[in-house]
């Protein structure tokens, strides 16, 4: 198992999730609609995959945070 810190990161659901922050953000800039912000990334994964990482928790708070600001751009 490698334990290095980079591998912790999951690059393509990361890609994706900032890109759909990126892009709702400017969706509601457009619209002249305030977002709060985004959450943040985490710092304390150790890269072990463990159970409740740290970047399940992100993802989770991804996807609300994604279904709130739609639900505001509906409005």
């Amino acid at each position: 198992m490698n334990d290095s810190p980079s591998n912790a990161i999951p690059q393509g659901p990361l890609a994706d999730t900032l890109a759909m922050f990126a892009a709702l953000q400017q969706r509601a800039l457009v619209a002249g609609v305030t977002l709060r912000k985004p959450p943040p990334l985490p710092t304390g994964c150790c890269g072990r995959g463990c159970n409740g990482c740290v970047w399940e928790g992100f993802h989770e708070a991804a996807a609300y945070w994604q279904a709130e600001a739609e639900q505001v751009l509906q409005d």
